[in-house]
């Protein structure tokens, strides 16, 4: 039965508890028993609170049989990354350096849209020491490992979350993206994901990274994220910056209106260097958009290497987020991470960072242009297949900017983009393509993703129990904090 109730998807299992086919009590011990069974070599979690997810599997499983359910993820379970804050529950963001005796009676904006929707929060996943980079290791937590083959990264920084709905370990996961947190683990680990756009879902604490910065779900399927993106896209009124909500309920209108798409193809957005199979595998999701009646044009890249203007404004918030950080702190913390508060100490220049953010203004009206010509982009998810756990980047390429080029303009111009499984390489290990949407068109991207989906469906693989019963290489084995 954990096989079975692990394999479901989330949209599947809401469909279970209204036919009685299956509780969410059977769902959460199911995912707690393959948590207890795989997590010690993936390493995805980093806190579960098994007492606490019975007793909100039990409160829903009545809901159920009175048939009253709270909410459209009553009963389903949920993992949140360990950098939204979670009531009852440390928020450790990776770091030694957080105390877990601070007071954590907050939710985030979106964990408290689960809660209320009844959604079982499973625990919380492993990032990056404060989501600094794009893979997922840290001093606290140590290495996280990629289900398809664990000698290799999930990716990050949002790597606890995909690890963990790539191996089966929770159907859905709530992630971070300000530079590709979610769409680099998507890509490496066969997943769907979608940044939204900037402000659609309200966020708190505030933080310098903000105007980066997006949540949003991973998922196996389309409607799965649809579903999770309309309940934490509620307002919030601690954030005063968020959009207003939207009228548009994502997963009820995934049906795309039968119109032909005008998609913009670039292989390296002018700047990039990507290897051929994930060329070539890009190219096979083009021509398989195409066969659905979509045009796809080359185009020349909209705007020129934003890498420089990215690094100028990142550095400067760094400056901000870190400000209390002293040589004790530091000598704690991954030490690329110190490196790069250091160095950004040592740039300070608020002169160039007005620049870089005239810059950036640039590059959002040079995208809004675009979109008057174009529904959509298209550009490979990433420059390079994952590759080996516990390094920052591959073999000649060790600055996420050089290997992820793709997902960090999107941040800066905050727009809603998607990753699609498109293939695998020529390990077996999964390839992405990226669509981009124009502001606030998150609908859109759904809709051809859902398509997609239905017309050419990925390879879903989960790790099996067997895999777990040795350690991957130089890693021991590993077990997150159970209360």
């Amino acid at each position: 039965m954990t096989d079975e109730l692990t394999s479901q998807t989330a949209t599947d299992l809401r469909a279970g508890f209204e036919r009685g086919d299956f509780s969410p009590v059977d769902t959460a011990r199911a995912c707690l028993d393959r948590i207890a069974t795989l997590d010690p070599l993936l390493n995805a979690y980093c806190f579960v609170d098994e007492e606490n997810v019975i007793s909100q599997a039990r409160a829903a499983e009545q809901r159920w049989y009175a048939g009253a359910p709270q909410g459209p993820l009553d009963g389903v379970p949920v993992s949140i990354k360990d950098l939204l804050l979670t009531r009852g529950w440390p928020t450790l963001r990776g770091s030694k350096t957080t105390s877990p005796d601070a007071d954590w009676s907050a939710d985030s904006p979106p964990v408290a849209r689960l809660r209320e929707s009844g959604a079982i929060l499973l625990g919380k996943t492993t990032t990056p020491e404060f989501a600094w980079k794009g893979v997922t290791d840290s001093p606290l937590t140590g290495i996280t490992r990629n289900p398809w083959n664990p000698d290799y990264t999930p990716g990050g920084s949002s790597g606890g979350a995909a690890a963990a709905v790539a191996a089966g370990l929770g159907p859905l996961a709530l992630g971070t993206d300000a530079g590709g947190s979610l769409r680099i683990p998507a890509a490496m680990c066969g997943l769907f994901t979608i940044k939204p756009s900037g402000g659609r879902v309200p966020s708190y604490p505030p933080t310098p990274y903000g105007s980066f910065a997006a949540s949003g779900p991973i998922s196996w399927s389309v409607k799965d994220a649809a579903l999770l993106l309309r309940i934490i896209a509620a307002a919030d009124w601690r954030d005063w910056s968020a959009l207003p909500p939207g009228a548009c309920n994502y997963d009820s209108q995934l049906e795309l209106d039968g119109r032909s798409l005008r998609i913009g193809w670039s292989a390296d957005l002018g700047f990039a260097e990507p290897s051929p199979e994930l060329i070539n595998a890009s190219l096979e999701a083009r021509h398989r958009l195409e066969r659905l009646g979509h045009s796809v044009v080359d185009i020349d890249p909209p705007f020129d290497d934003p890498t420089a203007v990215y690094e100028t404004l990142r550095a400067g918030m760094t400056v901000s987020a870190f400000a209390k950080f002293d040589d004790t702190k530091l000598a704690l913390m991954d030490p690329g991470l110190a490196i790069h508060i250091e160095e950004s100490r040592s740039r300070q220049d608020l002169s160039a960072y007005l620049r870089a953010e005239v810059a950036r203004n640039e590059i959002g009206r040079a995208m809004c242009h675009f979109h008057t010509q174009f529904d959509l982009m298209m550009t490979p998810a990433l420059a390079t297949s994952t590759f080996m756990a516990g390094i920052d980047g591959p073999p000649g390429k060790p600055g996420s900017r050089q290997w992820s080029p793709y997902t960090f303009p999107f941040n800066l111009t905050r727009q809603p983009a998607v990753v699609l499984p498109c293939g695998n390489d020529e390990n077996g290990l999964p390839l992405g393509v990226q669509l981009v949407g124009a502001l606030y068109a998150e609908h859109l991207l759904l809709q051809v993703s859902r398509q997609y989906e239905q017309a050419y469906p990925w390879e879903r693989k989960r790790a099996q129990p067997h895999d777990a019963d040795a350690s991957a290489p130089g890693s021991p084995q590993h077990s997150p904090r159970v209360r």
